[in-house]
């Protein structure tokens, strides 16, 4: 009787393990590998990070190549990634409805922004600039003492040059526009004085009528951003950045891309 009590307890402990292993919750990068997709919101109005190219109609950069490294970890050769557009105000909103897995675009990473979303290790470290037009006979950022001065809407642009203003003890207007390319128009038309974002940005931008002024301001720190609590994936993403570095791969992709 006894050992046909404990066989009955070993049967039962048995079937519980089978039960729990067959159970197991899948990760968020499991249902990733399972559609064989992998969802990224890129800029497609930045050169040299997230730009769309009008003659093949594809999306180029040095986020879109890491965005295809993490797709890369996350399947080897058997998936593929898909990039949406998004602009500084709507990246977040799409990360947080899950129609977007990732964001890799110029998404600079703020104490703020970290109780939202949850991000990687930093891959690129800029700071904000102001470009303006040459014949406006501007030279520094004092210079534009009362001018208005245009930038991109939900960024860290308008906080940052607040900020120096007030040190500088002078007064600024802002405008607030949806991508670059409008912030670029309204600079040529007149409609602002001053156009402010990171710099390797406004290096896209850059053209002979137009100069940057000298003063750099605000490091911006970027990083890839996941919903918040997404482990599993920001887990790749992070082995994915440091593997790159380590293996001078990430160096080589800036370079591509000029922005070393």
């Amino acid at each position: 009787m006894k050992k046909t009590m404990v066989l009955c307890v070993v049967l039962l402990l048995a079937a519980s393990v089978v039960f729990a292993a067959g159970t197991t919750e899948k990760t968020y990068v499991d249902q990733i590998k399972d559609r064989k997709v992998l969802q990224v919101g890129c800029k497609v109005d930045v050169p040299s990070f997230g730009y769309k190219n009008i003659k093949t109609g594809e999306v180029e950069g040095f986020e879109i190549d890491l965005s295809k490294a993490v797709a890369k970890k996350i399947f080897g050769s058997d998936g593929d990634v898909a990039f949406t557009g998004v602009t500084a105000k709507t990246r977040g909103p799409l990360l947080d409805t899950g129609e977007l897995d990732m964001v890799a675009a110029t998404f600079t990473v703020t104490d703020e922004r970290r109780k939202s979303w949850d991000f990687s290790t930093i891959y690129y470290t800029d700071a904000v600039a102001v470009m303006v037009k040459k014949d406006r006979g501007f030279a520094s950022f004092k210079d534009l003492a009362g001018k208005t001065i245009g930038v991109a809407q939900s960024s860290t642009t308008r906080k940052s040059i607040q900020a120096e203003a007030d040190k500088a003890g002078i007064t600024v207007n802002f405008l607030e526009f949806a991508t670059y390319p409008e912030l670029k128009v309204a600079l040529d038309s007149g409609r602002i004085d001053a156009f402010s974002v990171d710099l390797s940005i406004l290096n896209g931008y850059l053209e002979d009528s137009c100069i940057i002024l000298p003063e750099r301001f605000a490091p911006q720190e970027y990083g890839i951003a996941v919903k918040k609590g997404n482990t599993s994936l920001l887990s790749v993403v992070n082995e994915t950045i440091d593997d790159l570095k380590k293996s001078g791969e990430m160096d080589a992709m800036l370079g591509k891309w000029g922005l070393k």
